[in-house]
């Protein structure tokens, strides 16, 4: 059909683990177009931009249009077509990893309602997110650091309108989560919790709160067993000395490194590795 259209990308093998993109694209569909009946291992998220369709999960079928968006749930069945009159353009990402669960239980999409309509979200930044990852794609490491960051940013429009409308399960639990996918990213670097707090958008109190109130630690705790996490990994699986570790995992000094670790672990990194 004359117009219809489709730009996909699919990542490689070299995905970062906490959160990656699996793929992206833009597509125009012909009438009656239809994906599935299937099952993704991923999440993925569409954005119709103009025309209708129709996705049926859960023995629902849903209606949409333009300024809809709608969510696919990894090991989930399910099935979406365009309209035979006006079929459907839209765009999409998807994605897995460690912080994807949880970023999505911070927004509106739940398993019971999978989609947000229309007049929630600012469809023209949906749509402007999902074309930034798109235009980062790229198959080498660095284009898909660039992508997850850019995916990071997508889902933080998701998770604010949620928080602003008190949808979200708990406000605080926003906030944590939020922070905790921003140390999950850049726990490699020297930051501060008034840096996660700026990231997150609220004063440093009131993140603590929040981290005390949806994780029962401290956003320092957080960060510092974070940290412990990868270098107890960086010992376990590569020959780099400790020092490069201590710096690899965001520690500026090799004998406060040693300290920590050994107050958490109960011994020395260098006895960890030989242990492990």
């Amino acid at each position: 059909m004359e117009g219809t259209y489709k730009h996909s990308y699919k990542a490689g093998e070299n995905l970062p683990n906490a959160l990656s993109v699996y793929n992206v694209g833009h597509q125009k569909c012909e009438p009656g177009y239809q994906w599935g009946a299937g099952v993704r291992n991923h999440y993925c998220i569409h954005h119709v931009i103009s025309g209708n369709g129709y996705y049926e999960v859960n023995g629902e079928v849903y209606a949409l249009s333009a300024g809809d968006t709608f969510i696919l749930y990894p090991d989930t069945e399910v099935k979406y077509y365009a309209d035979t009159e006006k079929p459907w353009e839209y765009a999409w990402v998807g994605f897995a990893g460690t912080d994807a669960d949880f970023l999505i239980q911070a927004t509106d999409f739940s398993k019971k309602l999978p989609l947000i309509y229309k007049g929630r979200l600012p469809k023209k930044e949906i749509q402007k997110q999902l074309e930034t990852i798109y235009k980062l794609k790229g198959n080498d490491y660095e284009s898909a650091v660039a992508m997850t960051g850019a995916l990071y940013t997508l889902m933080s429009v998701f998770i604010h309108y949620a928080a602003r409308r008190g949808t979200a399960k708990d406000s605080h639990m926003v906030y944590a989560e939020k922070a905790c996918a921003y140390i999950n990213t850049n726990y490699s670097y020297p930051i501060t919790i008034e840096d996660v707090a700026s990231y997150v958008g609220i004063s440093r109190s009131h993140l603590f709160r929040s981290f005390q109130m949806y994780r029962q630690q401290s956003p320092k705790e957080y960060l510092v067993d974070f940290r412990i996490k990868k270098a107890r990994h960086l010992l376990r699986e590569t020959s780099l000395s400790v020092a490069a570790i201590a710096y690899s995992v965001g520690f500026e000094n090799n004998l406060y490194f040693s300290k920590v670790f050994k107050s958490r672990m109960g011994v020395s990194p260098s006895d960890y590795r030989k242990e492990s």
